[in-house]
């Protein structure tokens, strides 16, 4: 069996990051996620929006490390969203009263090409 996997791509836009991540977020790769949202923090970003597109498995770890950036970033006047998660990921979601963390709109699979990182506002 192997390890899972997690790649994670950082887009910075002034004050907004788009982070993407691919692969499986679970105890072995949430430290990954915890990591990569701490850093766009400690280089001064306002804006955290993260793709969840092409994240094929995610765990309780996964949400954990979500939870945990959520309230640091809110603590630090920072903003984090995610979006496109898949429809079993947005459930769990849901369920677990964490609804706060997805974008409004955009949470569905079906997403544009590319998602706008815009300095001056949401997407």
């Amino acid at each position: 069996m192997s390890l899972p996997q997690l790649n994670v791509y950082r887009y910075d836009s002034a004050t907004r990051a788009l982070i993407t991540l691919v692969g499986e977020i679970d105890l072995a790769t949430a430290p990954q996620v915890s990591e990569a949202l701490a850093e766009c923090l400690s280089d001064g970003i306002l804006g955290i929006d993260v793709d969840l597109t092409a994240v094929t498995f995610c765990d309780v770890s996964g949400l954990n490390a979500f939870l945990a950036a959520f309230r640091l970033v809110t603590d630090a006047g920072t903003a984090l969203q995610l979006h496109y998660p898949s429809q079993a990921m947005a459930r769990i979601i849901e369920i677990t009263g964490s609804g706060f963390l997805l974008h409004p709109v955009l949470t569905g699979r079906t997403r544009p090409r590319r998602i706008p990182v815009d300095a001056g506002g949401a997407l």
